[in-house]
């Protein structure tokens, strides 16, 4: 019997944003020249790795990241999966600026009543169930020891990564373990997550954190 199939849940790299937006969903957020660098780097990583499947989240900065990778593996065609996008987020679009002025806007009050839920976007539980699938139907399609590198973003990958493992779902969004561009390697067998591993190959290319400040989502 073969071993396990790992699928790879790459996050993007950074974006292109001097405006500060919480682009979530929206269209046209593609990658810096540092994501850029991210996304060569990580092709150099990926490059001795046998790779048998490429999947990407459907959003601009999603699919840039993995068009270097997929270069190197120019017989495997890239399938985009849906279920991969960013979570809903109804402050999409907002600048919080250093004092997150956003979250004050007495007309989206409601939306941070539940942090449990999460009130201001898609349910967790939702989250967990899509990125789920997502991660089986790689494996399966990847092949029995196959590697599947699919391309997703923060929240949904920290999810994905709780649910597998039995954490719980509801979170401090300033202890997620989902840097730029790191790795969350899935390990399946049989349809069931086995192993979840974590690594960040281009750590050193990070941008250094200026403190800690609360934004709603990722």
């Amino acid at each position: 019997m073969g071993g396990a199939t790992v699928v790879h849940v790459m996050r993007h790299g950074q974006v292109h944003n001097p405006d500060g937006v919480l682009y979530g969903r929206l269209d046209g957020f593609g990658l810096s020249d540092l994501g850029r660098q991210m996304a060569e780097r990580l092709a150099e990583y990926w490059r001795h790795v046998p790779l048998t499947h490429l999947v990407s989240s459907p959003l601009l900065r999603a699919r840039e990241t993995l068009a270097p990778t997929a270069a190197l593996f120019q017989h495997l065609e890239v399938a985009i999966d849906d279920r991969l996008i960013e979570a809903a987020n109804a402050f999409e679009g907002k600048i919080f600026g250093e004092d997150n002025k956003a979250l004050r806007d007495v007309s989206m009050i409601r939306h941070v009543l539940n942090p449990l839920k999460p009130s201001w976007g898609e349910p967790y539980v939702e989250i967990a169930a899509r990125m789920r699938g997502a991660i089986v139907d790689a494996a399966a399609a990847a092949g029995e020891a196959g590697q599947a590198l699919l391309v997703s973003h923060q929240l949904p990958i920290e999810i994905a990564r709780r649910d597998a493992t039995g954490a719980l779902l509801p979170h401090d969004p300033r202890r997620r373990r989902c840097t730029l561009v790191s790795v969350t390697s899935f390990h399946v067998r049989f349809g069931r997550v086995t192993a979840v591993d974590y690594a960040e190959p281009a750590a050193d290319l990070l941008p250094r954190k200026k403190g800690i400040k609360f934004k709603v989502g990722t």
